[in-house]
């Protein structure tokens, strides 16, 4: 007789260029509509993908709009501007022009405050958006500690706060600038923002 293997069966592959459509879609209903009106029939439709493939992969709205937002915020990178201060003004200046777009508006707040009696949902914001986002921070750091602009910071947990107290600082308030001032975060803003973070990071690292 022929001996016969079994092989696992599993699921189909996840498309990359669905996810995108799916993500696109989202994004653009949520400027039409708004979160009250958004239904995942609707994101379907707009993707031109089955309902069904959507609930493979997210469990319902609140998880599908939440990493709408987080690949907006994926696209931030830290340049390399030769200094410390240089550096965060450009990253700061892409964060603002993200905050800027419609899409991410809505889709932000719409999270935000939906969040606010979803404790599973806060959780998903900071993983997927928070957490990804600390990247920056860390890189620009360890730059800046690598040019001699920063000292070395030789307890880990002690630089971790200081990690999370920096993100904190230059998210909250370029969020407040855009968001809830609905104020320009430009350049002159923008330098005026990185003098007085600088003035902290340097008068307070390696402080307890």
């Amino acid at each position: 007789m022929q001996n016969r293997t079994s092989v696992p069966r599993t699921g189909r592959p996840r498309s990359a260029a669905a996810d995108a459509a799916i993500l696109d879609a989202t994004r653009a209903a949520l400027v039409e509509l708004g979160w009250s009106k958004l239904t995942l029939g609707d994101v379907a439709t707009r993707a031109g993908v089955a309902k069904t493939t959507l609930y493979r992969r997210w469990a319902g709205k609140n998880e599908l709009v939440v990493d709408a937002v987080a690949v907006l915020f994926d696209e931030l990178v830290l340049p390399d501007r030769g200094s410390l201060a240089a550096d965060i003004e450009g990253v700061v200046l892409q964060f603002a022009a993200i905050l800027g777009r419609p899409e991410t508006k809505t889709a932000l707040m719409a999270v935000v405050a939906e969040s606010t009696r979803d404790e599973p949902l806060r959780e998903r914001i900071r993983t997927s958006i928070v957490d990804r986002q600390k990247r920056l921070v860390l890189e620009g750091r360890a730059r800046a500690q690598a040019r001699g602009e920063l000292p070395p910071e030789e307890d880990a947990e002690s630089a971790a706060r200081t990690a999370d107290l920096i993100f904190d600082v230059v998210a909250g308030a370029v969020v407040h600038r855009t968001l809830v001032s609905a104020e320009p975060a430009d350049e002159e803003w923008v330098r005026s923002f990185t003098r007085v973070l600088l003035l902290g990071l340097t008068g307070a690292t390696g402080q307890d």
